[in-house]
């Protein structure tokens, strides 16, 4: 179950809470019974295994990206040789 972070918006009071994520978001501030905000707090996020890192997708000579093909000569008629 993920803990929540509350903060009362008249006094100030700051607390978390372990909550299911079927209850209800918590109203009133357990101190004074002013009303509560709930905070938001940043998510840890941990890239593992293959692919998530800068040197996954290159190859073994230090670039993936294939060079352009070279643009072929205009094929010659026969009224331009004369």
């Amino acid at each position: 179950m993920p803990t929540y972070a509350y903060a009362c918006k008249d006094c100030s009071h700051a607390f978390e809470i372990v909550q299911s994520f079927t209850d209800s978001s918590l109203t009133s501030c357990p101190e004074c019974e002013g009303t509560l905000r709930k905070k938001f707090n940043s998510v840890g996020v941990v890239f593992k295994g293959s692919g998530f890192y800068r040197t996954d997708s290159r190859d073994t000579k230090g670039s993936s990206v294939s060079p352009a093909p070279a643009a072929a000569p205009a094929p010659a008629t026969a009224a331009a040789a004369n």
